[in-house]
């Protein structure tokens, strides 16, 4: 079974809003095979999203100067639970429009400063005038349309607090968290916020060697005559999903990037990752509109 990937990169993002390295900040991994095509996994720590960025770019652009093709994974939502583009009355297919729109409005400067709450706030304010459905925040950073708490049961009931593959991931320990959740253990919200306008950097570099799945593929699977003309799928991935021991002295987001990168490979080793791009069983066609037009998928949910 021919692979359809050169390289793995995994980046686990931050929302930080200060210079950190070690736990809870960018990290990337890459696998990749040696001469003797063994695979062996690098892993790299930056102290901002800016120098993160910049190595993800410079990873990819050797990759493809070598003629490589990567699968990139990035650990933050790629899209918004249905309906939210109609709400904030944006135009154009959702997941662009949403795109379009945090690209427009997130701040996110050199030294990790960034206005990620003002940002949920105002799109509290179009969708609902509320203070939901984002929510949480420090206390230094609430105002009239972002509280420090969630908000009471029934707020904006009508607004999916998760997307599809969310619902999907959900088993056992595995509990993924909203994105409308900006603050504490474990919340995607703010990285989001950040993170999607990153990716549209990215793609933005790649040109027509880049795509993003599935919004850009369709949800399928996909086979190598798909990949060939890419240097890069960037893809949502969830660590969580992978089993992960850290080694004596890795860093947990460090094992992490490491597992998922190391996982992907063997998937694909396998034939299992041309699989893992297509609907699980039963995906009816509203669904799987709803996933390639608005709110995407994890890879492998």
């Amino acid at each position: 079974m021919a692979r359809l990937f050169d390289a793995y990169i995994i980046a686990d993002w931050t929302a930080a809003e200060t210079k950190k390295l070690g736990d809870q900040s960018v990290w990337i991994g890459v696998a990749k095979r040696d001469v003797r095509f063994r695979l062996y996994t690098e892993t790299h720590n930056v102290a901002t999203r800016a120098e993160g960025e910049a190595l993800l770019k410079m990873l990819l652009a050797d990759h493809r100067k070598r003629g490589d093709r990567v699968l990139l994974g990035l650990d933050f939502n790629f899209g918004f639970p249905a309906g939210t583009a109609e709400r904030l009355k944006l135009d154009g297919a959702p997941w662009q429009a949403m795109w379009k729109f945090l690209a427009g409005n997130v701040v996110d400067k050199a030294d990790n400063t960034n206005n990620r709450y003002q940002v949920a706030a105002k799109m509290n304010r179009l969708m609902t005038d509320q203070p939901w459905p984002f929510w949480g925040a420090p206390a230094k950073q609430a105002q009239r349309w972002l509280t420090t708490t969630k908000p009471p049961a029934g707020s904006g009931a009508d607004i999916p607090e998760f997307r599809a593959t969310e619902d999907a991931a959900r088993k056992g320990r595995l509990q993924p968290k909203s994105v409308w959740q900006m603050h504490g253990a474990g919340a995607v919200g703010g990285q989001t916020l950040v993170g999607v306008p990153m990716v549209r950097r990215l793609l933005e570099t790649l040109g027509a060697s880049g795509a993003v799945w599935p919004f850009g593929t369709g949800w399928r699977a996909l086979d190598a005559a798909d990949v060939e003309p890419l240097s890069t799928l960037l893809v949502e991935v969830w660590p969580s999903m992978f089993d992960t021991k850290p080694q004596p002295g890795e860093f947990k987001d460090q094992a992490q990037v490491r597992t998922t990168a190391e996982a992907l490979a063997r998937m694909d080793e396998t034939g299992a990752l041309a699989h893992a791009f297509a609907p699980p069983k039963g995906a009816d066609e509203a669904l799987v509109a709803r996933v390639e037009g608005e709110e995407g998928w994890i890879l492998g949910a």
